[in-house]
């Protein structure tokens, strides 16, 4: 695995401040809510070395505001609210955010694989306590994304509300 297509990743979408490059056992590194922690900062790019195995970046939250503002066309709609992961797992990398949606009033979970031909949104999930609407298509990836201990893979639909929803494997 070649690490430098994530650090291209980062630079190409603005995301400036980059931390060190991890690994961790996939199942662990998607169950975490929080910041990851550096275990050791001067390893560099680390290289997953199991399928098993996530290898990822560690990023301010705040560093993904540029890149919302320049995504969605209006600087401010959408706010960092929660560490996004950033990471390649099984050759692919993938960018997951959390975001306070100001226009909207809700919280916001995207999600986008990167490829060959560019930037691709794979998950859009709008939540609040009230209700939970997402547009999902992660059908050819292994992921799902889990609202109240459902996971979900594809479609667009609507479901109970909730205060958090995690980007997971399927």
């Amino acid at each position: 695995m070649n690490n430098n297509k994530l650090r291209n990743i980062l630079i190409g979408t603005g995301i400036a401040a980059i931390g060190a490059i991890g690994t961790k056992a996939a199942v662990d590194y998607f169950r975490n809510r929080g910041k990851e922690e550096v275990v050791d900062e001067s390893q560099g790019d680390a290289v997953a070395t199991s399928p098993q195995e996530v290898a990822y970046a560690t990023v301010e939250t705040n560093s993904v505001q540029d890149f919302l503002d320049k995504s969605f066309g209006e600087a401010g709609r959408y706010v960092p609210n929660r560490p996004p992961k950033i990471f390649d797992y099984q050759g692919n990398q993938y960018m997951v955010i959390w975001a306070y949606d100001n226009k909207q009033q809700k919280n916001q979970m995207l999600a986008f694989l990167y490829t060959d031909q560019g930037r691709k949104m794979i998950a859009s999930v709008g939540y609040t306590n009230q209700k939970t609407d997402y547009n999902l298509n992660l059908d050819g990836t292994p992921f799902a994304v889990e609202v109240n201990g459902q996971k979900f893979r594809s479609g667009q639909s609507e479901t109970g509300g909730t205060n958090d929803v995690d980007f997971v494997l399927a």
